[in-house]
């Protein structure tokens, strides 16, 4: 070893050697313990986290219900249904930042709505407390608005016009959507006498397919679907894959739906919780799916694909209402019958001359009622009559306030386009972009 790499080592040994002899050097240079983190700001961030991924999650689901719809109308009336929803979700979004958000949760206190003014969201710096932050929770109710007004633009495609439906959809995101959740997640007089809606099979998804109902009826079949013989004459869709992408999207949002409506992630209940939640969604999903392949095989001997489709999203329906409490035998019940009540439910709508479609009054009305009334099998806090006033009370508000509505736009600047229109397609007529113009002129497919 040479003189200077000797003078090197010295430099690095000598000081530790004198922290070895003398403790009192080494406390002094060891470094600060750091700081206790504070648990109440660890369960802020997180469960503000869980609503800010799971509410992006739900906003993924308009993506979906465009496809969907997309795929399941005809190539002429494509590049209206992708507008409606962008416009919807708009809507959806001022509507209840104008006066939803606090309609449905300021100050309800056992009654039947709240306060009808904007929704603060206060400066970042100011949010030294709480168990999240507002702003997150105000987005996260949102995109659930949303996802209930999605649902009446499928049932009435091909022959509503825009304006209309906008203009009912700013009444359903700003009035009826929010009242009908007040009764119970903005703890009304519903929440009070026990009712239970773990992520909305009755409060959003029979609220829009009550809606969607109502609406149907009043407009009116698309014409040629029905023969004065009764007959049903089928009016298929543009694109199945289009419509099987719109559905694994849903599925995929779903997740964020019922997970995140567990409102926290923090500590191992929450965390185990929306575990929990994602296992019961997919395998009520996949029950639907296999259920509604099997019965439409025995029934048409054939394996009908927009029957799977909607098998899965009438599952994912069913489980909504509870989907934490069931054991995996019962969340497979009942997603499996919300596949049996698709197939057997589509082909009752068509004797009944009700024109839906894309399929989302079996799919989100009935569906959404039979998952509500089952909650009490595997959630002993709640009861069937209770289950059964609540789901009644919200379909008799919606009924009559959608259908008064409805009729208010039929009678005044209408609902419905003309015959013509309506045969060269709502591409060409109302929007002036047509989705597939390669198909010739006005896509005059039927």
């Amino acid at each position: 070893m040479n003189y200077e790499s000797w003078l090197k080592r010295a430099a690095f040994v000598a000081p530790l050697a004198l922290l070895a002899m003398d403790p009192a050097l080494a406390q002094d240079a060891a470094p600060e313990a750091p700081a206790v983190a504070d648990p109440a700001a660890i369960a802020f961030t997180f469960n503000t986290l869980s609503f800010l991924m799971t509410g992006f999650l739900v906003m993924w689901m308009a993506a979906g219900f465009a496809m969907l719809e997309a795929g399941l109308v005809r190539s002429k009336n494509v590049s209206m249904q992708c507008l409606k929803n962008i416009a919807l979700y708009s809507v959806a979004g001022l509507m209840f930042w104008v006066i939803g958000y606090n309609l449905m949760y300021m100050d309800v206190n056992g009654g039947y709505f709240g306060v009808p003014i904007p929704k603060a969201i206060p400066d970042p710096a100011s949010e030294t407390s709480g168990d999240y932050a507002v702003a997150s929770d105000w987005f996260f109710q949102m995109v659930f608005c949303a996802t209930a007004a999605s649902i009446v633009s499928g049932t009435l495609a091909e022959r509503i016009k825009l304006w209309p439906f906008l203009i009912f959809t700013v009444i359903l995101t700003g009035v009826i959507y929010p009242i009908t959740g007040s009764w119970q997640w903005g703890a009304g007089w519903l929440s009070e006498m026990g009712f239970s809606d773990f992520a909305g099979s009755t409060l959003v998804h029979s609220v829009g397919g009550w809606c969607a109902l109502s609406g149907a009826i009043l407009l009116g079949a698309r014409r040629g679907k029905y023969g004065a013989d009764g007959s049903v004459h089928p009016m298929p869709g543009s694109s199945i894959p289009l419509a099987t992408l719109g559905t694994f999207i849903l599925w995929l949002g779903w997740f964020g739906f019922n997970g995140g409506s567990q409102l926290a992630l923090d500590g191992f209940e929450n965390a185990s919780a929306i575990s929990r939640i994602f296992v019961n969604t997919n395998l009520a999903a996949a029950a639907g799916v296999v259920v509604a392949m099997i019965l439409t095989q025995v029934i048409y001997k054939k394996v009908d694909v927009t029957m799977a489709l909607n098998g899965a999203l009438a599952g994912l329906v069913s489980i909504t209402a509870e989907p934490l409490a069931p054991s995996v035998p019962v969340a497979l019940l009942v997603g499996g019958i919300g596949g049996i009540i698709v197939v057997l439910v589509v082909p009752l709508l068509d004797k009944l001359k009700i024109d839906d479609v894309v399929g989302a009054i079996p799919v989100h009305l009935v569906a959404g009622i039979w998952g509500t009334l089952i909650v009490p099998l595997s959630n002993a806090d709640t009861s069937y009559v209770t289950q059964l006033i609540g789901i009644v009370s919200v379909g008799i508000f919606c009924l009559v306030v959608s259908s008064i509505v409805w009729l208010i736009l039929k009678f005044t600047v209408g609902m419905r386009v003309g015959e013509e229109e309506e045969a060269l397609g709502l591409d060409a007529v109302e929007v002036g972009v047509e989705a597939y113009p390669e198909f010739g002129v006005g896509s005059q497919r039927v």
